[in-house]
Formats: structure tokens, C-alpha cells, sequence
């Protein structure tokens, strides 16, 4: 049986680990987060593209070994490096790759295949994870492992595109390497694009999440003008979408949240002023704008108060959502959390509801709480910042003296306002 280790437990490493034990790899998710490790040896599932029973069901049959000692790693046949990439003082940390290179490199043996799968900048798997893999093994990549890059295209809490269904890019050092990586992934997916080199697959995902990066932010900054214009922007775009060519529809929001689109856009600006020493002016001011969209929302919120001649110092602010996107208990880069710790700050009572969202990831100074009318009636506003289907949205409209909707979840009524 083919030995694939999957290093990285998290949003993208669980469905991985768990598809590939399903199709019969003999998997080992290795994390170094002990706790994360304890609960998936458990069978209970951090993460909601993965049900328990999934979970459970793999653990029963013992192809799915989650994992934090790195000598479990030992003789793999395939390794896939699924880890975070953050920014950090708005700069690429590429720590987890590198920590992640040298973990496999001391395992490595020949004919052996690593896939990088983190979003990075273009030319890490060949400058940066190429040397440290043959440093640590005395091994040269081609010649004696295959090497090569497939993004993710993970997307949380989305049903209808999963893992399976969504095409999967893939790539290689060259062509005995992309052909291994196209055959471990033609047993996890449906289907495989093979794309010429690493460089070209490594751009392809910053370009599909700069490409929604920058027309989010042109809606955002158009519902912004449409709002103090007295325009309708939810009923323009509505009218926009009927033309069935040379459009596509994309909505406004709070803000931009998850791994992708506030982080791997800027990946693709620092590597552009690294190497070219110019500045991808798209990226920067699609960063901008998006950055403040939670600004936005608490100066609509202040100002739907000011008219009922109400403060937002001690008002009871009732925020719906806290993660960054419906049905998914992903909270990072969530612009929920800007939102709550601006209210808070200005002396509003903040108290929350999301049933996905742990309770650690509470922002501080906000009370959590269960959607009742009784928390609707007694909210001097509800802002709904995540349409979660969980939410009733008719409960909302009939009890809340007034909503503030960035969604467009709540039909228009007396009270509702949107973004």
C-alpha cells in the first residue's frame, strides 16, 4: 500500500488526509499542534468539509493515522506539505514550508514523491523547498525524488465544489515529476489540469484569488458611492447579472476574510516588488479597500443610530456572524473581528451569536450568546455580518427594532437597512 503523509491538520490537510485514506492510501496527517492531533485521533473533526463519521470511518480501518511524531513519517511513499503561509509585518513567512522541507528531507528516500500544496509566491517549491529537501537527504530532486507543486483549492463550507469535484491543478520539476504527482492525484479527484512548470501553477492560484480580491473590492467601494449616491447597489448588480456575457456577478461585503483573498493577493505584490521592483498598483488598492470595509460598516452602524438619536456608547449591538463566510467555523482574517473590537472600543455593549465559530476565537469584550427573539427584541441594532443558513432570517425581521444587513439576507422592510 502507498504510504502519503500529509503534513499540516488543518482546513486544507483534513479533507486531503481523509479523500486519500478513503481511496486507499495508508495516510498519516502529521501536525504539530498535539492538541489537534488528539482530537482527530478521537474521530471528532475540527473542520465542517469533514464530518466525524468521515473521520471516525478511516480511523476504524486504521488507513488515517493523525500524528505528531515525525518518525512516523518514515518511509513514505508521497508527501504533501499543506501548512500555513502568513503574513507577517506584511511579508511572506514561508517558516512552516521550510520547518515542513527539513522534517521530510531527514525521511527522504528514492523514487519518493513531496507535493507542495501551500499558496506561496511563485518559484518557492524550486528556489526554497528544492535546496532543502537535497541539503537534508543528499538526494537531487529528478534524479532521485519527484518534486512539484498543486495548489489547493479549498473551500470551506462550499457543497456543491469539494475536493473531489474541483479540478486540481498539478505540476512538476519536470516530466517524470509531474507525471508521479498527476497519478497520486487522479485517485483523490476527478479531474487533473497539468500545467507546465511549478512557476505557472504557483501564479495560477495567486491569480484566482487576486482576480476575486480585486473585484470584491471594486463592488465594495461601489456600494460605498451607491450608498451616499442613494442607489440601490444590491438591485444594480441584480440587473448587471442578467447580461450573459463580459460580466460576472460579485456582491459586496463587510470585508475579506479567510487565507485567501487578504493574504495570497499581497504574496503575488511582494514577490513582484522583490523580483521587478514595482508595484502591482491592482493588489495595493484592492487592499486598501477591503481593509476598510469594517470602518464602513461601524460608520453605517453609528450613523443608523445618530437617526434614531442614540449613541453607540452603550447601545446593545446584537452581531450575527463571526466567521468569514456562511456555514464554515473559519474565522481567520474574519472582518467580523475588526467590526466587534471597533464597537467595543467605542464603548458599545457587544454581544454575538455564530454557531460554527468556537468560543476561543471570541473577540474580546463580546459576549456570546443563542439567537433568540428575546436577544433580537432587547438589541438596540443587529448587524448581520455572516448569513449563516442556520439563521432564521424571518425571526430577525419580525423581532429587531433595526438591522443593518451586509449581506442582502433580510427582504427590505421597515428597520432593515443594507450594505
Amino acid at each position: 500500500m502507498t504510504k502519503l503523509v500529509v503534513i499540516g491538520q488543518g482546513y486544507v490537510g483534513i479533507p486531503l488526509a481523509v479523500r486519500a485514506a478513503e481511496v486507499g492510501f495508508e495516510v498519516v496527517g502529521f501536525d504539530i499542534d498535539k492538541d489537534r492531533v488528539d482530537q482527530l485521533r478521537g474521530g471528532d473533526s475540527p473542520v465542517e468539509d469533514v464530518t466525524s463519521e468521515r473521520l471516525a470511518a478511516v480511523r476504524s480501518d486504521r488507513t488515517y493515522t493523525p500524528s505528531s511524531d515525525p518518525d512516523d513519517l518514515a518511509d513514505f511513499h508521497v508527501a504533501v506539505i499543506s501548512v500555513p503561509t502568513p503574513l507577517r509585518d506584511h511579508q511572506p513567512d514561508l517558516g512552516h514550508i521550510e520547518e515542513a522541507g527539513r522534517t521530510l528531507a531527514a525521511r527522504l528516500t528514492p523514487g519518493a514523491t513531496v507535493i507542495l500544496e501551500s499558496t506561496t509566491w511563485p518559484g518557492t517549491t524550486d528556489e526554497l523547498l528544492r535546496p532543502i529537501l537535497e541539503a537534508g537527504s543528499g538526494l537531487v530532486a529528478g534524479a532521485d525524488f519527484h518534486l512539484g507543486y498543486s495548489p489547493e483549492r479549498v473551500d470551506p463550507g462550499n457543497t456543491t465544489w469539494t475536493l473531489e469535484n474541483t479540478p486540481k491543478v498539478v505540476s512538476g520539476i519536470d516530466a517524470a515529476s509531474l507525471a508521479a504527482i498527476e497519478a497520486v492525484f487522479s485517485r483523490i479527484v476527478e479531474t487533473t489540469v497539468a500545467v507546465p512548470t511549478t512557476r505557472e501553477a504557483e501564479l495560477a492560484k495567486l491569480l484566482e484569488n487576486t482576480f476575486r480580491h480585486v473585484n470584491i473590492a471594486l463592488v465594495n467601494e461601489l456600494a460605498m458611492f451607491a450608498g451616499d449616491l442613494g442607489i440601490d447597489i444590491w438591485a444594480t448588480i441584480d440587473a448587471a447579472s442578467t447580461k450573459p456575457f463580459g460580466f460576472m456577478r460579485f456582491t459586496p461585503g463587510p470585508g475579506v476574510g479567510g487565507h485567501c483573498l487578504p493574504i495570497d493577493p499581497s504574496y503575488l505584490s511582494w514577490r513582484v516588488k522583490q523580483s521587478l521592483g514595482q508595484a502591482f498598483r491592482f493588489v495595493e488598492l484592492a487592499n486598501d479597500i477591503n481593509d476598510h470595509m469594517p470602518d464602513y460598516v461601524v460608520r453605517r452602524l453609528t450613523a443608523a443610530l445618530n437617526d434614531r438619536e442614540l449613541s453607540v456608547k452603550g447601545r446593545r449591538i446584537l452581531v450575527l456572524g463571526l466567521s468569514y463566510k456562511r456555514d464554515t467555523g473559519d474565522a481567520r482574517e474574519s472582518p467580523s473581528q475588526p467590526i466587534c473590537r471597533r464597537l467595543v472600543a467605542l464603548g458599545a455593549e457587544v454581544r454575538a451569536v455564530d454557531p460554527h465559530v468556537a468560543g476561543d476565537q471570541t473577540p474580546p469584550g463580546v459576549t456570546r450568546v443563542e439567537l433568540t427573539a428575546d436577544e433580537i427584541r432587547t438589541a438596540d441594532s443587529v448587524l448581520v455580518l455572516v448569513d449563516h443558513s442556520d439563521f432564521d432570517p424571518e425571526l430577525v425581521g419580525r423581532e429587531a427594532q433595526h438591522v443593518l444587513d451586509t449581506r442582502h439576507w433580510l427582504a427590505p422592510g421597515p428597520g432593515v437597512e443594507h450594505l
